[in-house]
C-alpha cells in the first residue's frame, strides 16, 4: 500500500511538471508568477485560465508574460510520394483561441510583391521555401518579399529580393517560392493540417495583405469544404477575402493552414474561397513535376515589350529596283 501511493505521488509531480512546461507564462510585478492558459489578450487586461478559475489579469499589474513555445511542429524530412524529402511542417496541437493563433503564426505571413501587384504567402520551413498563388507571380520574375518581425516596438519589416521560383502548377493556382538572401534571419513558418478533419461550420481565420493593408486578419466558418469549381473544390467561407489576400493562408483555430486563399467577391461579402491544403500537399510532393524553368515561356517567363519608336514621322517608301 505505502509503495502504491508512492508511486501515485510520482504519477502526479510527473503531471504537474509536464503541465508547467506546457502552460503559458505570466509574471506579475510584485514577483509572483502564474501559469496556465492566456485565453485572450484584450487592450488593458489578459483573460487567464489558470485551471481551477478564469481571471482577469489588468496589464498595469504585469511585468511579463509569454506564451507557450512547447506545442512541437514535426519538421523531420519524410520521404514524399516522388521520393524526394519532405519540405513541409505537420503538428499536433490542441485548439486555441484566435488571439493565441495569431500570435502563434502571424510572423509567417508575408507579402508578395511584383511589378503587376501584391499579394501573400506563408513560409512553410526554416529554409525560406513559401508558398503563394501562381497568379501573383504570373508572367514575373522580379519578386521581393516582406517579413514582419516581431520587436519590443510592434513589428519591423524586412524585405528580401532575391526570390527564387521553385515551381508553379497553374492548374490549381499555387507557386513555391524560396528566398535565397535571408542571411542570419530566423524565419517563423507554419504546419499544414488535414483537410479531412475540417468540419463545416468550424471557426478559421485569414491573414494577408488585402488593398495593400499589411498583416489584415479576418475570421469566419467554413461555409463549405467541397464547392466545386472549373472541375477543382475549394473551401467556401464568410471571411472576407480581398485582392491581396490571394495565396495566403486560412488557418484552423489549432494554427494549422488548411487552405491557401484566392478568391473572394468584393461587392458580395461573406464569399470567400481557398485552395484545399491536400492540392497543396500534393504539389509539394511532387514539385519536380512543376519545376520552374526560365527558358520555357509557359513556365511564367516574362517578355519585355520593346521601346515605343521615337520617330512619329513616316519612313521614306523605296521601291524595289529603283
Amino acid at each position: 500500500m505505502k509503495q502504491y501511493k508512492l508511486v501515485k505521488l510520482s504519477c502526479i509531480l510527473l503531471l504537474l511538471i509536464c503541465c508547467s512546461l506546457y502552460a503559458d507564462r505570466v509574471v506579475l510585478k510584485q514577483g509572483q508568477t502564474l501559469t496556465g492558459d492566456i485565453l485572450s489578450e484584450r487592450p488593458a487586461q489578459i483573460i487567464f485560465d489558470i485551471g481551477i478559475e478564469v481571471i482577469s489579469i489588468p496589464k498595469e499589474k504585469i511585468l511579463e508574460y509569454e506564451y507557450t513555445s512547447s506545442y512541437t511542429i514535426d519538421s523531420e524530412p519524410n520521404k514524399s510520394a516522388a521520393g524526394k524529402g519532405r519540405i513541409f511542417a505537420t503538428s499536433a496541437r490542441p485548439k486555441m483561441s484566435i488571439e493565441k493563433c495569431v500570435e502563434l503564426v502571424s510572423e509567417a505571413v508575408v507579402k508578395v510583391s511584383t511589378p503587376a501587384g501584391i499579394g501573400s504567402g506563408f513560409f512553410i520551413n526554416k529554409d525560406g521555401y513559401l508558398i503563394t498563388n501562381y497568379h501573383v507571380v504570373e508572367r514575373e520574375t522580379k519578386i521581393e518579399v516582406t517579413v514582419f518581425q516581431k520587436t519590443a516596438e510592434g513589428f519591423e519589416k524586412k524585405s528580401f529580393k532575391k526570390v527564387k521560383i521553385e515551381a508553379l502548377n497553374p492548374f490549381v493556382d499555387l507557386a513555391l517560392l524560396k528566398v535565397e538572401d535571408l542571411g542570419d534571419t530566423k524565419l517563423t513558418f507554419v504546419s499544414l493540417g488535414d483537410i479531412d478533419k475540417l468540419e463545416v461550420g468550424e471557426q478559421v481565420f485569414a491573414i494577408g495583405n488585402p488593398l495593400g493593408l499589411e498583416r489584415t486578419v479576418t475570421n469566419g466558418v467554413v461555409s463549405t469544404k467541397s464547392r466545386a469549381f472549373e472541375g477543382l473544390v475549394y473551401v467556401q467561407t464568410n471571411a472576407d477575402i480581398n485582392p491581396g489576400n490571394s495565396g495566403g493562408p486560412l488557418f484552423n483555430l489549432a494554427g494549422e493552414v488548411i487552405g491557401v486563399t484566392n478568391m473572394g467577391y468584393i461587392f458580395a461579402g461573406g464569399l470567400g474561397f481557398a485552395i484545399p491544403i491536400d492540392y497543396v500537399k500534393q504539389f509539394l510532393d511532387n514539385r519536380e513535376a512543376f519545376a520552374y524553368d526560365k527558358d520555357n515561356p509557359n513556365t511564367g517567363f516574362r517578355y519585355v515589350q520593346p521601346d515605343k519608336r521615337k520617330n512619329k514621322t513616316k519612313p521614306d517608301l523605296v521601291r524595289p529596283g529603283v
